[in-house]
């Protein structure tokens, strides 16, 4: 049951496209035991059938602007490569740091960016 309102607060969070993993990486970890290299991983699998259901809803409302996609898709597979390497490389409890160092400069910078 834990597990299961674990991935339900983290789709809700990635329909919303501000990205699960800031949920889902963080309870893996804390609640069920597993490492970060374990957590990251997981996100990663269950990334792909929730951003395609995000995805149709989103090609539905006409959201999205196929004319930029041309250049971010093969920047997002390349830092996507460039990323599983390095994090494979780094120790998990430092990646653990980093990834909390990151959620705290996005938290930091959603406070205070201007609406």
């Amino acid at each position: 049951m834990k597990l299961f309102i674990i991935g339900l607060l983290s789709g809700i969070i990635s329909g919303m496209g501000i990205g699960g993993g800031s949920i889902l990486i963080p309870s893996l970890v804390l609640m069920a035991n597993l490492s970060q290299h374990q957590a990251q991983s997981i996100n990663l699998i269950i990334f792909i059938p929730v951003s395609i259901t995000a995805l149709v809803v989103h090609i539905r409302e006409k959201n999205i602007f196929f004319q930029y996609t041309k250049w971010i898709v093969p920047g997002g597979i390349a830092g996507a490569i460039l990323g599983s390497i390095s994090a494979l490389r780094i120790d998990a409890n430092n990646l653990r740091k980093y990834f909390g160092i990151f959620l705290l400069f996005i938290g930091i910078y959603e406070l205070l960016k201007k609406r």
